[in-house]
């Protein structure tokens, strides 16, 4: 069978590399991709928002399946577009999507289905925002865009001075664009985060092992919000009978009340959790498979992700039985072009990069590349997500940080402490 994947980033590229190892599978399309994704499977000039395109594409080339990577297209009806051509395609459909796409409906729903969460209110305009601010007391507070802001449209405040601040970037200074149209502030909850994903179809529930998230820029969790700097899997913080509790409580709950909404689920659910001293709390669904949660959780996975996907598509998730896993953690660490999350240079040469994917048990997922007269350069913010296996955290890190050294470009960064927090 043929398999088409939709995007260009390091979560592309894994799923591109995943699925290419299937026995079943003799090619596959990426469409736009990158440069990694190139030498793993065949690039296709088309963008992820061009669905006449891609359904034109799809139907001259016999693809069997399509999986979206991206959530700007799933907000936007890509999953509905394939599916009125009656083509088979992996992601939920746009009134699925708006748990990510509207941070406003997902907590509304959050609330209606009894998901532990954070306290929220929602705001048309900065003004309203500004006036319950400055009426109340002065608590920690976290701001957000309503809409998609890659990752980004969160500002995480101590202070009222802060988040008025926040509210003036977000709503009247429009930095996320049109996500900023409606806003959200919460309460700020404490904790360590986790990323529990899961595949659904709507009736079972297959849930994927716990991982961990880096999302600010700089060591020790500060700097400015970013898409991920790095992740690992299995979290430790998650053993087997908290993640008992989050599909007790979390995902099964979510999955029902989006039925009750008419707007049934299918594909990855993935809850951003907070593990709070009450226990965990929902802070965001995201409804794809995270960018850079991806790299280590297929890295690990030994299951055919074919067999997975079409079992979800075709709502026959209960056939598949538990996934099969390599018990060896793995760590991803991003590289990155100086100047992300703000602006940074495109199309610098990357040096190096054979010489880290002769290491064992290393893969290097392609995020932000292109390839230019046949030299690597960087063409985003998060350039690469360096992976690897070790027989314990601290030797996966040390794999992933070995590779990490032998890659070069001018300005090339990262975080250092990726999966320190598993080793504490």
């Amino acid at each position: 069978m043929k398999v088409l994947v939709v995007g260009s980033g390091g979560r592309e590229h894994a799923l591109a590399w995943k699925i290419a190892q299937s026995p079943r599978v003799e090619r596959v399309f990426v469409a736009p991709g990158n440069a990694g994704t190139g030498a793993d499977a065949e690039n296709v000039d088309l963008g992820a928002d061009d669905f006449p395109a891609l359904i034109r594409f799809a139907k001259q080339n016999q693809v069997a399946l399509t999986v979206v990577g991206p959530e700007a297209p799933l907000a936007a009806g890509i999953v509905d577009a394939f599916q009125t051509e009656q083509l088979r395609v992996f992601g939920p459909t746009r009134a699925a999507a708006a748990l990510e796409a509207s941070k406003v409906f997902c907590r509304d729903l959050l609330r209606s289905a009894d998901v532990p969460s954070a306290e929220y209110w929602s705001f048309r305009d900065a003004e309203g925002a500004e006036k319950f601010l400055n009426e109340r007391e002065d608590i920690p507070i976290v701001v957000k865009a309503d809409g998609l802001a890659a990752g980004k449209g969160v500002i995480v405040c101590d202070n009222r001075v802060q988040a008025v601040e926040a509210v003036n970037r977000i709503a009247r200074q429009k930095e996320f664009g049109g996500a900023g149209d409606r806003l959200l502030l919460e309460e700020r909850l404490h904790g360590e985060e986790a990323s529990v994903l899961a595949v659904t179809d709507g009736r079972t529930i297959v849930t994927l092992q716990p991982a961990q998230d880096h999302k600010p820029a700089h060591d020790d969790d500060t700097g400015p919000n970013t898409g991920g700097m790095g992740a690992y899997c299995p979290a430790p913080l998650v053993d087997d009978a908290m993640l008992h509790w989050i599909e007790e409580h979390v995902l099964v709950p979510t999955v029902h009340a989006m039925k009750r909404a008419r707007r049934p689920f299918r594909g990855v659910l993935y809850a951003g959790l907070m593990i709070t001293n009450q226990g965990p709390k929902v802070l965001e669904y995201n409804v794809r498979f995270g960018d850079p949660e991806c790299q280590p959780l297929l890295m690990r996975l030994k299951t055919d992700l074919v067999d997975v996907l079409e079992a979800t598509v075709d709502g026959r998730l209960e056939e598949i039985g538990s996934l099969a896993w390599d018990p060896r953690p793995a760590v991803c660490v991003v590289m990155a072009s100086e100047g992300y999350p703000g602006s940074y240079k495109k199309g610098l040469p990357i040096r190096g990069l054979d010489e880290a994917g002769k290491l064992d048990d290393v893969k290097v997922f392609h995020a932000g590349t292109k390839l230019v007269e046949g030299r690597v350069v960087t063409a985003g913010g998060r350039v690469l997500g360096v992976t690897a296996l070790g027989d314990n955290i601290a030797k996966a890190k040390a794999r992933a940080y070995t590779a990490v050294k032998s890659i070069r470009w001018p300005g090339a960064w990262c975080r250092k402490d990726i999966s320190d927090k598993a080793l504490r």
